[in-house]
């Protein structure tokens, strides 16, 4: 239960050492300033990326134990809005990790060139909405991957996932 945890914080123990701070915006503000954690953390990126593809319960790691939970359980249960429910919550679990994945790899909101230009730019309105949409444009791409996966992968039985690792 708590492999996936453990995985995901011995990958971020580099980051902290690299930028000697805990906090998100120190993260962000070392990655602006030299380059974004994925270049020379590529392996660890891939490794953290599956490790929260694992931690949302995402294909291939949804292991089904039995056949009825294939065609049972909340999907047959539950309908309207407890149903719903299932799935926001499964989908913003996705979105926290996605935004977790841009603050640690992908500089945060940091857009590149603009973000040097002059510090009056840097407190403008311009700059906070130029911000938030980069921000939000690399979860989206995040988000995206855990989709295409999805889309792509085949579920595998217990033995293939052990046989994997």
């Amino acid at each position: 239960m708590i492999s996936y945890e453990v995985s995901i914080s011995l990958i971020l123990i580099p980051i902290i050492c690299l930028v000697s701070s805990l906090s998100l915006r120190k993260i962000i503000l070392v990655q602006s300033f030299t380059t974004w954690f994925i270049l020379p953390l590529f392996p660890l990126a891939i490794i953290f990326f599956i490790s929260i593809l694992a931690e949302t319960n995402r294909i291939p790691f949804d292991l089904p134990e039995a056949e009825a939970e294939l065609v049972a359980g909340y999907n047959v249960e539950y309908s309207s809005f407890i149903f719903a429910s299932f799935f926001l919550g499964e989908y913003s679990n996705i979105l926290v990790m996605s935004s977790l994945f841009v603050l640690f790899f992908l500089g945060g909101g940091d857009f590149g060139i603009l973000y040097h230009s002059s510090l009056i730019l840097n407190t403008s309105f311009f700059y906070i909405l130029l911000y938030d949409f980069c921000f939000s444009f690399k979860i989206i791409i995040i988000a995206f991957w855990f989709v295409f996966i999805r889309a792509n992968l085949p579920r595998y039985r217990f033995d293939q996932l052990m046989f994997i690792g």
